[in-house]
Order: structure tokens, then C-alpha cells, then sequence
């Protein structure tokens, strides 16, 4: 998996990640933390939920081909990432099935967290 890695890094308030374009990666997050923002209507956006270390953000582009549902900024200066590109992904899963249940795995479970978790924070207001 660290193979088809590639960091980028980001500073604070920088756009990694925009709500309504198309994506062909996925980041993991592996110093400071994210913010996931979702614009609704013409409002400025609130934020949903802030992501941190080893947490990942975009996968839903891979798996669905997509729009990004949600805008995506660097919470911290510096923020890192490691980028998987969808193509790099896709032949990695291809090469190696049990890898690739393995990832689609845990992708589907962090989903699900964040699927709750905006549930729970919708639910309350």
C-alpha cells in the first residue's frame, strides 16, 4: 500500500479537496488534521466533521466515481497527506484480491463511522 502513496503537503485554510468536482484519489491523513466542509444551498458551509491522523477523506470518489460530496481544507500548517490515486488503487486490488477485500473493507467501515456520526450530529439539532 505505501508503494502507490504519495505525500502532499498543505497549509492551513489551503482547498485539498472540492465539493461538486470530480475525484480520482483518496487521502490519508498523516500529521494535523482536516476539515470536511459541506456547502448546502448558498450558505458558506459548516463544517461536519474534522478528520486527524490515519483517518482517511475522498474515498467515496474511488468507490462510487462520483463528485466529491463535500469541500475538504487543511486544518493545521503544515497538514500532510498520502494521496492514492483511483488507477494506482484499482491495479493494486486487481494484483492482490485479499489486499484489495482488505482495503474495501475498512473503506466500507469508514463510511459507516462517518455515515453515524453525521447521522447522530444531524439528529441533535
Amino acid at each position: 500500500m505505501a508503494a502507490i502513496c504519495k505525500e502532499r503537503k498543505y497549509r492551513q485554510g489551503e482547498i485539498i479537496a472540492q465539493q461538486g468536482e470530480s475525484g480520482n484519489e483518496l487521502f490519508i491523513v498523516t500529521a494535523g488534521y482536516v476539515e470536511v466542509r459541506v456547502t448546502e444551498r448558498a450558505s458558506e458551509g459548516r463544517v461536519i466533521i474534522n478528520l486527524g491522523e490515519g483517518q482517511l477523506v475522498g474515498e467515496m470518489s474511488l468507490v462510487d466515481f462520483g463528485p466529491r460530496s463535500a469541500t475538504v481544507l487543511a486544518g493545521t500548517d503544515p497538514t500532510i497527506v498520502q494521496v492514492i490515486y483511483r488507477d494506482d488503487f484499482e491495479s493494486l486490488c486487481q494484483e492482490n484480491t485479499n489486499i484489495g477485500y482488505i482495503i474495501m473493507r475498512n473503506i466500507a467501515s469508514d463510511l459507516s463511522f462517518k455515515l453515524r456520526h453525521r447521522n447522530l450530529t444531524l439528529g441533535g439539532r
